[in-house]
């Protein structure tokens, strides 16, 4: 069954008319990946390149927040990566990306979340957590322990540049919080 989903995944064209340009749906990991990871939507380099996280951000995420090495990040054994759109929706005209259309989160990922027996979830930035904790305050699901189908939900702010007006209003995010984080995503890898 996960096999099938992850071929469907990867051919959907479902947005192709709103994006303007062939969608390139991008995924990694497998049925037993250790944790899902879930953000809003590849950035363009990750469209070039179809590596998740390939750019600043993932850099960031692997080797600040995390302090794994990208070896055991891209380790399908570990990591299950999806997002709420799978692929690049290209740039708004305020300069940043489109939000993620929700259809493809509606289509595909609540599968994945059936196929994949992970043990944590990891959802980055505020639009995925929206997806599964509507009409909560983003800055409170990130200082709270949450669950998603009983297992450990850890919400994280994106990891981008864009973001730094929020780490200066929320500094005791990196001075204690994602020390708890690092430390479950640890635990669950065994490292």
């Amino acid at each position: 069954m996960f096999n099938e989903l992850k071929e469907e995944i990867l051919k959907c064209r479902l947005c192709e008319g709103k994006f303007g340009f062939e969608p390139h749906p991008i995924i990694m990991g497998n049925p037993n990946s250790k944790i899902m990871q879930i953000s809003q939507a590849p950035s363009q380099n990750v469209h070039k390149t179809l590596k998740p996280f390939d750019d600043a951000s993932g850099r960031k995420l692997r080797n600040e927040w995390y302090c794994i090495s990208d070896e055991t990040f891209y380790n399908p054994d570990n990591f299950y990566i999806a997002a709420i759109a799978h692929c690049y929706p290209g740039k708004s005209s305020n300069g940043g990306d489109r939000l993620p259309p929700k259809m493809c989160a509606r289509k595909w990922l609540l599968k994945e979340i059936d196929c994949v027996n992970n043990e944590i979830f990891i959802l980055l930035g505020g639009k995925s957590a929206d997806f599964f904790f509507p009409k909560h305050d983003f800055t409170s699901l990130i200082f709270k322990d949450n669950t998603i189908n009983g297992k450990p939900a850890y919400v994280l702010p994106h990891p981008s540049p864009l973001n730094a007006k929020w780490f200066k209003d929320n500094p005791q995010f990196l001075e204690s919080r994602i020390y708890k984080i690092r430390e479950a995503i640890h635990e669950v890898l065994k490292i």
